[in-house]
């Protein structure tokens, strides 16, 4: 094997980028440095950039490629006919003889090592200035599989030559500045992972759209990898949180089922060497990946991690003969790399048009965009990314057409409003109860949504001037702890950064209407579903599961366990579900199993529902979900808090009835909190104590109960006040009797964020906790500082 030409994978490592690009260097290190920790590279060989520049000056391309860039930045030639006229050039050539036989006599070692006369090889391309986080040719060229024989072998190598110059990768060098001229190529040959009999995909050692460090994602497809990779199906998804996997638990903190629609595999055709083929309904129904597997390659990714020292993009593959996995490919991901830690957005407004309405503002951002105006979530087909959601109000059924929007306006609702929530946990700004809304703003007209001048929010005409400022923001340590209120798992991770002390509120109704969407009776107990239609959404909801209620238990555990590993160690306090009859009424197949309440507010709720026989076996899952989340996934920073409990014996009904399900009081750690949201709970609080291990004060059923004011009435909003004296004189009152009793106390209601003067209170009167919306929680951790520090 000629050195000049070509070099055995196993010869090479990080030190040899400047040689054989990135893509093969990495290989090459894996191979002699990674093998300990078990992490399986197919072996293989590499051509060197001598290759590509004798190739160059063999064919006397060099000059001819210059002028047809020249004439490509001089505006006489498009960007298509330039790649074209290039690559013409390569494919074109011949390789210099002493480079041939060198790639020949590889491709024959490699024959020998395996074997086989003419084995299957991938041939893939490895620029010298490629995958590095300042200059990321990633997918740029191009990749070759089930390539065999030595013609074939040679064709693909001068294709990967060509590929240096698609007509997408002389547009990002000459938008990133980069000579054309002095970027090289190097091509990797290795044998063939026989994943066209099993699977393979990518994987990352960090969340690719947050940024989280401590998630592994894993995407997964049957067949060769490609299909993942160019993006092409709709992948499995497996998260894994990294911190836990070094302990005796399973800490799949996330599995998503994808599509699998079709499927690369070999083809015999020497011209067409692969083929995309339709997956079987088996194959769609069922994982690509083991448990085990995920975790095998979960710590391949942490151990592929520790050794470059920074975040990685990685391909893999399941060999179908020998069940073996491989990884193929690693390089440093690019994007989040980029990102700068430590840094939040603030906005402000400049220049606007005419205000057309207002209502209560969530958030603090501001975005433009053209009015959709929408009665019903099943429009959402024709909702574009970047448009602006006006509707009346929003439930669970709205949330996928809320994730694509800009902002949101609706007439109806509050601060505590599904919209309002869910606005927040999306980073989305929104504008609600303006009253009118869906009659005076028309669909197409372009307006500005404010939510950056205070409490109330702005709708104003046009697309208004404002500025969007990334800050460095050093928040100082509290005596006080300041938590969040959390419900969306799939936005958990935005707010990582945030130096939070953990999750005073994380509400459980918002996963199963999000999410699940099935009340959890209508899957205890299937055969009560008398529905037609209620039937058919739940048979096609819980397809692959052959146990209904696994289906509950297994996507409210993970719904749990990604908001709780975003914040572990720290505490993250999971309330019980706490539907109200007619909201609970309105889950699939839920009509068969809720009463009509005239007064849902004050009805069958909370507490008295879980050891009731018309809600015990729902309960029930609730129950199995948590004790997986704790015990079988690893997460025991989870803490359960029991709401809208009326006396104390209804209490000790209801930690029964989770004992009866391995969720017991102190054992394996087990905290148990009670929401302290009616005045049965402060003036009862000594008795109250002895059954939990803390308190937390629900601020706007508090507010509602001593006020008697349905927090839920728009003509009684101007009554509706956490900061009347009554109520203050209650939260003052539940603090100092829950510290008398040893016991912890925080408050998780909307009023700190709202009114900075309920924040000071709080901590004035020796609170141990604040929990607030993300968006509020910088203003007053600053806040609370400045009280403890006698601002």
């Amino acid at each position: 094997m000629d050195g000049r030409f070509v070099v055995a994978l196993s010869e090479l490592s990080n030190r040899d980028v400047p040689r054989v690009g990135g893509k093969n260097a990495s290989l090459g290190e894996m191979i002699a440095r990674l093998a300990e920790s078990g992490i399986r590279v197919p072996e293989g060989f590499a051509t060197t950039v001598d290759t590509y520049w004798s190739f160059i000056e063999h064919n006397a391309i060099g000059e001819r490629m210059g002028e047809a860039i020249g004439r490509f930045r001089d505006g006489d030639a498009a960007l298509g006919e330039t790649g074209e006229a290039v690559r013409g050039l390569f494919l074109g050539g011949e390789f210099p003889p002493a480079a041939a036989e060198a790639i020949r006599e590889a491709y024959r070692e490699l024959a020998l090592q395996l074997g086989r006369d003419t084995p299957e090889v991938a041939v893939r391309s490895s620029a010298t200035a490629e995958d590095l986080p300042e200059a990321s040719f990633a997918g740029q060229q191009e990749t070759f599989l089930n390539v065999r024989g030595e013609q074939a072998l040679m064709a693909a190598c001068r294709r990967c030559f060509a590929s240096l110059f698609t007509n997408r990768a002389i547009a990002y060098r000459e938008n990133q500045g980069i000579d054309h001229l002095r970027v090289a190529l190097s091509v990797g040959v290795q044998r063939m992972v026989r994943a066209d009999l099993a699977g393979a995909g990518v994987m990352f050692s960090i969340d690719t759209e947050t940024g989280f460090p401590e998630t592994v994602l894993i995407n997964a497809n049957w067949g060769l990898g490609e299909t993942v990779v160019q993006g092409t199906i709709d992948p499995d998804e497996y998260a894994i949180y990294k911190r836990l996997l070094v302990r005796d638990c399973v800490p799949i903190i996330n599995r998503k089922r994808g599509g699998k629609q079709h499927k690369m595999i070999y083809a015999d055709a020497p011209d067409a060497p692969t083929q995309v083929v339709d997956c079987t309904p088996e194959e769609m129904r069922r994982p690509v990946l083991e448990e085990e597997e995920i975790l095998q390659l979960a710590r391949w990714a942490v151990a592929i991690e520790r050794h470059y020292g920074k975040p990685m993009d990685m391909e893999w593959a399941k060999d179908g003969r020998t069940g073996e996995l491989f990884i193929v490919q690693a390089r440093p991901e690019t994007v989040q790399a980029r990102r700068r830690p430590g840094t939040l957005m603030t906005f402000r407004l400049r220049h606007r048009g005419e205000k057309l309405l207002e209502g209560a503002a969530v958030g603090s951002a501001i975005a433009v965009g053209r009015v959709r105006r929408m009665e019903d979530p099943k429009q959402g087909d024709d909702f574009h990314e970047g448009d602006i959601l006006v509707t009346e109000m929003t439930d669970p059924d709205w949330v996928p057409v809320m994730k694509r929007a800009a902002a949101i306006i609706t007439d109806h609702g509050g601060r505590t409003s599904h919209a309002a929530i869910v606005s927040r946990e999306l980073a989305l700004p929104a504008v609600v109860g303006t009253g009118h809304a869906t009659r005076m703003l028309e669909d197409g007209r372009t307006v500005t949504v404010s939510c950056a001048e205070g409490d109330v929010g702005f709708v104003y005409d046009g697309a208004a001037e404002f500025e969007a400022e990334e800050m460095e923001v050093t928040l100082p340590g509290t005596r006080t702890a300041v938590m969040l209120n959390l419900a969306n798992p799939a936005a958990a991770s935005r707010w990582w950064r945030l130096p939070a002390d953990g999750v005073g509120l994380a509400r459980m109704e918002f996963i199963i209407g999000n999410q699940l969407k099935v009340h959890p009776m209508a899957l205890a107990h299937f055969d009560r579903v008398a529905d037609a239609e209620a039937r058919r959404a739940i048979e096609a909801l819980t397809a692959g599961w052959e146990d209904k209620a696994e289906f509950f238990v297994e996507n409210l555990a993970y719904g749990i366990a990604r908001i709780a590993a975003v914040f572990y160690p720290d505490p993250v306090i999971v309330r019980l579900s706490d539907f109200k009859t007619n909201e609970y009424a309105r889950l699939i197949g839920g009509a068969a199993f809720e009463p009509a309440e005239e007064n849902p507010m004050l009805g069958w709720r909370g507490a008295s529902r879980y050891y009731s026989a018309g809600y015990r076996d729902g309960f029930a899952l609730e129950c199995r979900a948590l004790k997986r989340v704790r015990e079988r996934i690893g997460l025991d920073n989870v803490v359960i808090m029991v709401p809208f409990c009326r006396t104390p014996e209804e209490a000790d009904r209801v930690l029964e009835e989770m004992a009866r399900h391995g969720l017991q009081r102190g054992k394996n750690g087990l905290a148990v909190y009670v929401m302290s949201e009616l005045p049965s709970n402060i003036l009862l609080a000594d008795r109250f104590a002895e059954r939990f291990d803390g308190f937390s004060i629900g601020s706007n059923d508090l507010t509602q109960l001593t006020l008697g004011v349905d927090r839920d009435s728009e003509r009684l909003t101007h009554l509706f006040d956490e900061r009347n004296e009554a109520v203050l004189n209650l939260i003052a009152e539940a603090i100092a009797r829950g510290r008398a009793n040893g016991r912890t106390v925080g408050l998780c209601g909307q009023a700190p964020s709202d009114h900075p003067e309920v924040a000071d209170f709080l901590v004035r009167h020796g609170i141990d906790s604040i929990s607030v919306d993300p968006g509020s929680f910088v203003r007053v951790k600053q806040r609370v500082h400045a009280v403890e520090n006698g601002g």
